[in-house]
């Protein structure tokens, strides 16, 4: 799950966007450490436009800068979580029951790290997966990373072509 600088920055971030009636999927930091990405993925009730990132940018970067973190300079990119969204939250997995999802562990279950199945159920603890037939209860404690999945079949219909 997030690291503890991005666990800071959700944190400011969460509240300014939410005035704006955006709400923040996600925040992830990359790149090298003296000049780093920070990544804010967004997003509202029929999606975000092009207009919502451009106009979120100055909000979060304000943010950034009056909680100081990163120090020092650094590259900020605003964006939608996309169609394959990550999952962080518990209130995630449960909006998102019945969709695919692609969830990797940290410690194998049943002798295996990576999951991808329908979201069967989620809880405060843990989510459910059905992955071909089989329940697998996965703890948000031993999620590393997880995602929506979209399958998406590029057949054109009654071509004949595959």
């Amino acid at each position: 799950m997030a690291g503890k600088a991005e666990e800071r920055i959700e944190a400011a971030l969460a509240p300014v966007l939410a005035t704006h009636g955006l709400e923040l999927v996600a925040v992830e930091l990359a790149g090298a450490k003296h000049l780093p990405v920070v990544r804010v993925f967004i997003d509202k009730e029929g999606g975000v436009t092009l207009d919502d990132v451009a106009d979120a940018n100055p909000w979060v970067s304000e943010a950034l800068d009056r909680l100081g973190e990163p120090s020092g300079p650094y590259t900020l990119e605003v964006s939608s979580p996309g169609i394959e969204r990550p999952l962080r939250k518990p209130a995630d997995y449960a909006r998102f029951a019945g969709s695919r999802a692609e969830v990797r562990t940290i410690a194998p279950v049943d002798g295996r790290r990576q999951f991808t199945g329908a979201i069967s159920s989620a809880d405060e603890q843990a989510v459910t997966l059905d992955v071909d037939g089989t329940e697998f209860r996965l703890p948000y404690a031993n999620v590393s990373k997880a995602r929506l999945r979209v399958d998406i079949d590029f057949k054109e219909e009654g071509s004949g072509k595959r």
